[in-house]
């Protein structure tokens, strides 16, 4: 049996998860951000960096006409938890992070107006080719598999890691999957994560090692829960958001650091002739400078693109 001590804990932390998959900012306007290349960030959830942008024609220019004049365009989102995209106020909705940064900076380079409708992270890129969603974000990584349906706009560098509870200290940076033999790793439904994980599930055996478990959540918080839990026993997720959880004292997550980097980008239908006026306002934030003020704003400046490409190879 478990001690008074263990269970105490283990109670503390499980009250702390909804908080933490929340945003853990209840109505703090700030969060406490990862130290990154910028340093330790202490971000401000109300930072304006995008409302002061202003139209560019030669960006707009290049949408097909019929956008022009229908003037909006319909976003697939993937709400989880900081920096990505997520609920800074539960109450109001009111959405926030580095996906709506950038998503509402482009729109008002091209004079669009967004409509954002939530969705589950594994339904999005199936919902562009049905056209229920002109465009989809949610930390999407180019891989070569996505790229055979899917175009994309490449806005930042992110990737592939690993975390652990706090107090795990057997498991280290995980640079082969082997390392996790054994093991039953969590991550999210419908990711690149999971596909990862199930290319490589006859590793272990084939190496005469005990195979490790795949736990896939649709819910994030549910990914943190089952760790702090015990029913996992590593996270693989985005590279940012595990250092950012890691960096909320409450988590009482570790990041085990990088495994595998990725280009992120909005995703399209193969063929969209969306993709070079998006291409054109991400490069215009980049020339402006309001590109890097994004990144900084949530402690990600390690992650920033010199340029954006349209559907480039995956990063090998």
């Amino acid at each position: 049996m478990r001690s008074t001590t263990v269970r105490r804990r283990l109670l503390a932390a499980t009250a702390l998860l909804p908080v933490l998959a929340l945003a853990a900012c209840g109505s703090d306007p700030k969060i406490a951000g990862p130290a990154g290349a910028s340093g330790p960030a202490a971000t401000a959830v109300s930072q304006d960096v995008v409302s002061g942008l202003a139209k560019s024609d030669a960006a707009a220019a290049l949408l097909p006409e019929e956008v022009r004049k229908a003037g909006t365009l319909t976003f697939g989102t993937s709400f989880g938890s900081p920096p990505t995209a997520f609920y800074a106020d539960q109450a109001t909705k009111k959405p926030a992070g580095i996906d709506v940064d950038f998503t509402d900076a482009v729109a008002r380079l091209l004079g669009l107006t967004v409509q954002r409708q939530e969705a589950a992270f594994e339904t999005i890129l199936p919902a562009l080719d049905s056209g229920k969603f002109d465009v989809g974000t949610g930390n999407f990584g180019v891989t070569t598999a996505r790229l055979k349906t899917i175009d994309f706009v490449t806005y930042i560098d992110d990737g592939q890691g690993f975390a652990v509870r706090k107090d795990n200290q057997a498991v280290q940076p995980v640079t082969d999957l082997l390392q996790l033999c054994g093991l039953t790793i969590g991550t999210g439904a419908g990711t690149t994560f999971e596909t990862t994980l199930n290319a490589k599930r006859t590793a272990c055996t084939d190496a005469g090692k005990k195979p490790y478990e795949v736990k896939a959540f649709s819910d994030p918080g549910a990914v943190l829960t089952g760790l702090q839990q015990g029913r996992v026993d590593v996270l693989m997720s985005t590279i940012n958001g595990l250092r950012y959880q890691a960096a909320q004292e409450a988590s009482g997550t570790r990041f085990l650091g990088e495994f595998h980097r990725l280009d992120v980008g909005f995703a399209f239908k193969k063929g969209s002739k969306l993709t070079p006026a998006f291409q054109a306002a991400v490069n215009q934030l980049i020339k402006d400078g309001t590109y890097e003020r994004i990144l900084r704003k949530w402690g990600v400046a390690e992650s920033a693109i010199k340029e954006s490409l349209i559907s480039p190879p995956e990063h090998q």
